[in-house]
């Protein structure tokens, strides 16, 4: 009886990649690491096994700080391939907080399927008595084989807030309710009776990945008199893309204008951010090293992204976009 009732629960692939989630104190350094497989992680969530069958990967176990492009590639296999079963409602990605972010974006660009992807991940480690990982795993489930959560792309569950990959961001290093999502909110909460959706992503776009390796951009950070040294240095390792963490609508000063034409003239996309937290980067002042100056060299303007995940659209497009205009366009949409 209760193999045949587990049978009936919706499949949901989790993918475990480590993060605080999977970690527990060391007696002998006194210090969380890496400890938990995925198999452990659900072992510790009371009332899972009522809510949907678990199919385990453990695909890596590492800080979300290792997590990096060829990382990203590793993951978008294995959600691809997981969701490509037809038994397989959605895939479930434990990840560290540090970066998810940038993880679940890369995902959201890269897999085309309707299925629901979430990312979900602990701020405090397995040790702790008041641990939110059990919790978080519970309503990651919940998410997942939510029938509203379809079309939805790459979303992130912590807190029992759901997020869409586009706008979550990582806004405080200690607390359970890490994530927000700037202006436009959440999606929607997952109560303790039902998941409730509010709204759905709209500015979503698809990447195929062209090949295992993607191209190095670099990002550089303006500040009170940067010199552009670091645009420079970037350009000389072999960047073939670099964002700009500019001010504001997107400015900078007279030195780093400077070196970012010599890098649009030397055939590396340059893309504007902001450090602001919120809004749009837009060519507005006309001083050298305002953003219609930029603009009018041929810097290409991220739109709301942050850096890092203009870093990542950015990463994606140079595998097969030759254009500034067709760069932007993908900025924009």
């Amino acid at each position: 009886m209760k193999n045949s009732t587990r049978a009936a629960l919706p499949v949901c692939q989790f993918i475990s990649t480590g993060g605080t989630i999977a970690m527990k104190t060391d007696p002998a350094g006194n210090a969380p690491v890496p400890a938990l497989s995925g198999d452990d992680l659900l072992a510790r969530v009371p009332g899972l096994q009522r809510i949907a069958d678990l199919r385990v990967q453990n695909l890596l176990n590492v800080p979300s700080d290792y997590m990096g492009p060829a990382e990203w590639v590793a993951l978008h296999g294995a959600v691809e391939a997981a969701l490509a079963q037809d038994d397989v409602v959605g895939a479930i990605v434990s990840h560290g907080t540090d970066t998810l972010e940038e993880t679940a974006w890369f995902l959201d660009l890269t897999i085309a399927s309707d299925k629901p992807v979430v990312l979900t991940g602990a701020q405090r480690n397995a040790s702790d008595p008041d641990g939110d990982g059990p919790r978080n795993l519970l309503n990651a489930a919940r998410v997942c084989i939510a029938p509203e959560a379809r079309g939805n792309g790459a979303m992130v569950v912590l807190n029992n807030q759901i997020n869409a990959a586009r706008e979550a961001t990582k806004s405080h290093t200690s607390d359970v309710e890490a994530f927000k999502s700037g202006d436009f909110g959440l999606l929607g909460t997952v109560d303790d009776d039902r998941v409730v959706f509010a709204r759905k992503p709209q500015r979503r776009q698809q990447l195929p990945l062209a090949g295992m390796a993607l191209p190095h951009v670099a990002i550089v950070a303006m500040y009170g008199g940067a010199d552009g040294s670091l645009i420079r240095h970037a350009a000389s390792a072999g960047a073939k893309g670099i964002v700009v963490q500019a001010l504001g609508w997107g400015n900078v000063n007279l030195a780093m204008y400077e070196a970012i034409e010599e890098a649009i003239d030397a055939g590396i996309a340059v893309v504007i951010s902001t450090r602001v937290p919120n809004g749009r980067v837009r060519p507005i002042y006309g001083f050298t090293g305002g953003g219609k100056t930029l603009k009018n060299v041929g810097a290409t303007f991220a739109d709301n992204l942050s850096p890092h995940k203009a870093r990542i659209l950015l990463m994606l497009a140079l595998q097969t976009v030759q254009s500034t205009a067709s760069l932007q366009a993908l900025f924009d949409r």
